[in-house]
């Protein structure tokens, strides 16, 4: 089984669900769409439904479309003979023909040329394509996984993707949680990923982080997600002089030099105690929003137990405008 699969860690009650949606449509011969943010682990995804379903001992290949030209995404998923185009040398087989017998993962699939997604809805509907530069249609069997953060219902009703192409795919769709809907999960990422750079950086000792580098680390949102937390994670290890991270860098891009403006902010201290209260019963409110009013999973969102949340939620009951 593919050693990526490890990296498929949590224990909060989303990423519990989300795997639970992949083991149950691994064993259907389907095709099956990934939906999230960047960042959020949709290869990894589809990696793990690869190796769960009975094609997992079959090939699994690969293939980003944001990272090629449009032109080259036909030739590259179907293969050219001889001499196909202009450029085009020996024969060359394509995706699918690699893929015969196992999956094929295409990322990015909203990125798909039209012309493109008429051939792969015949091949999801017949089992066969033909290369480019021929006429000989090739039989193949693949199971094929989309990704996308795109929005493929709205752009099928704007024209720009195949409605037919897309029913075909969408048997089953699974959302991956981005990382702030998963608190519970953020400091098990953390550790694995500092364990696993200190291992490459052959450190003997085990890492460990300071009160207030866990406090930035689950408070901030990490709109990068999952590969956000890796590179602050790592990079914090390696630049760390002991094996205590005492920082963190989540912006590698600010600027030392940059010269910093004055904060505009005007505080009045005796609000103290109004202010706070407030603040808590907006968490609350937002939390249980986001939760659809599950409240212990309003406390893994506010990163607190079961208990404080529901002493806050006594607390504030009768101010609570959900």
């Amino acid at each position: 089984m593919n050693k990526k699969i490890n990296d498929a860690i949590g224990e909060s009650t989303s990423f519990l669900d989300f795997q639970q949606g992949i083991s149950r449509v691994a064993k259907i011969e389907r095709p099956v769409l990934f939906i999230g943010e960047r960042g959020s682990g949709k290869e990894l995804a589809a990696s793990r439904l690869h190796y769960l379903s009975n094609r997992w001992d079959k090939p699994f290949i690969t293939l980003n479309c944001a990272a090629l030209n449009p032109n080259l995404i036909e030739t590259e998923l179907f293969g050219h003979t001889q001499g196909a185009y202009t450029g085009a040398g020996l024969k060359r087989k394509g995706r699918f023909e690699e893929a015969n017998g196992g999956t094929l993962f295409l990322d990015e699939i909203g990125l798909l040329p039209m012309e493109v997604q008429a051939k792969i809805l015949r091949v999801v509907e017949y089992g066969v394509f033909e290369m480019v530069g021929s006429s000989d249609s090739i039989k193949t069997d693949v199971r094929i996984i989309g990704a996308t953060n795109a929005n493929l219902k709205e752009m099928a009703e704007k024209g720009d993707f195949k409605p037919d192409l897309l029913d075909r795919l969408s048997f089953e769709v699974l959302f991956l949680p981005p990382l702030r809907k998963r608190k519970k999960d953020i400091m098990l990422l953390a550790s694995h990923f500092a364990s696993r750079i200190a291992g490459e950086l052959g450190l003997t000792d085990v890492i460990e982080f300071s009160e207030n580098v866990i406090s930035q680390i689950n408070n901030y949102d990490w709109p990068g997600n999952i590969r956000e937390l890796k590179n602050v994670i790592e990079r914090a290890v390696y630049s760390a002089e002991t094996n205590i991270i005492n920082s963190i860098k989540l912006d590698p891009f600010q600027n030392p030099y940059e010269e910093k403006k004055e904060s505009q902010a005007v505080f009045s201290l005796s609000n103290f105690k109004n202010n706070m209260i407030e603040l808590e019963i907006k968490y609350v409110e937002e939390a249980l929003k986001t939760s659809n009013n599950k409240q212990k999973e309003a406390a893994e969102l506010l990163n607190i137990t079961y208990d404080q949340f529901r002493g806050l939620y006594r607390k504030y009951k009768e101010n609570l405008l959900i």
